[in-house]
């Protein structure tokens, strides 16, 4: 992910700690239910993953069976691309059979970055994204919209209209990157308050450039992190620190479901990271996650 990259050498000169909670997330009620976690990343077809995660000689057919093997949930960015058929979606659903997998599909490059949000063309691709991604059943995560890093306030009342008309009974959370959306108090209370009132969750991004991302505003049941990291810096290890005591604090908010999906500037390093943030969330939360099975170590990589 190129959004809100930054130099190596500047790296450890870098605040990564995480913000206060927000608004929102502040006044979340106690928990009734843990909330459940899914973990894993952006792709499943990562050839580099083959005597990593995938066993050696692995056909790239095979790619998602073992995915799902090591990961709870994937952040699908290749919707973001086409709009796949019915028949697509339930074969990759059906790989997911029997476990609690989850897809996390992203809404059309059509939709997202190349219209206005109200045309017709554009309310027309929705209702065919949904149309196929409801095929997930009950595979199917929280969708996500990423709007462009063009896209500002100025626009808010085409978004806030779009977003009324979307489905109220499926999860839908928002990614929004232009800056004045954050640099505006008044702006970024109206933002929050909206995506509250839909019950349609705020995207946090936790990337090194872009701090204001990483606003740790809870809007919706469920909600949705995308963490950024650098090729395994050390600072990767100790922003993971940092999310995990956050997460610990959230597993005891009336919060449905918690995703987090690692994304690396070269993506071989996403399972060692991801199983590090596995092995501390087990650590210090007393949860029971499933590690990835990582082939070239004994699968205990960080101790």
């Amino acid at each position: 992910m190129e959004f809100g990259k930054i130099d190596r050498s500047l790296l450890d000169k870098m605040n990564f700690r995480l913000p206060e909670d927000g608004t929102f997330t502040r006044t979340l009620k106690p928990a009734v239910k843990q909330p459940k976690l899914f973990l894993g990343g952006a792709k499943w077809g990562r050839k580099e993953w083959v005597g990593l995660i995938y066993p050696a000689k692995t056909k790239e057919s095979e790619f998602l069976d073992f995915y799902i093997q090591n990961f709870n949930g994937i952040e699908l960015n290749t919707t973001h691309y086409q709009i796949y058929p019915e028949a697509t979606i339930k074969k990759w659903a059906e790989k997911a059979k029997g476990t609690d997998f989850k897809f996390c599909p992203k809404f059309p490059q059509s939709i997202s970055h190349y219209s206005d949000l109200s045309s017709t063309k554009a309310l027309a691709d929705t209702d065919r994204f949904l149309a196929s991604v409801v095929n997930f059943g009950d595979h199917l995560g929280p969708m996500f919209l990423q709007l462009s890093e063009k896209f500002g306030p100025q626009r808010r009342d085409a978004l806030f209209s779009y977003l009324q008309k979307l489905p109220k009974d499926l999860d839908i959370t928002l990614e929004i990157r232009h800056p004045d959306w954050y640099g505006n108090e008044a702006i970024r209370r109206e933002l929050f308050q909206t995506l509250h009132e839909l019950s349609i969750g705020s995207v946090i991004t936790d990337v090194s450039g872009r701090r204001d991302c990483a606003h740790m505003e809870i809007t919706a049941p469920v909600t949705f992190i995308r963490f950024v990291g650098n090729g395994l810096h050390p600072t990767d290890y100790e922003r993971i620190d940092d999310w995990v005591k956050r997460i610990k604090s959230w597993l005891e908010k009336d919060i449905r479901e918690i995703h987090f999906y690692m994304h690396q500037p070269d993506e071989l390093y996403t399972p060692q990271l991801t199983d590090y943030l596995v092995k501390e969330l087990n650590n210090h939360c007393g949860l029971s996650l499933q590690r990835p099975k990582l082939i070239e170590t004994t699968g205990d990589l960080f101790g």
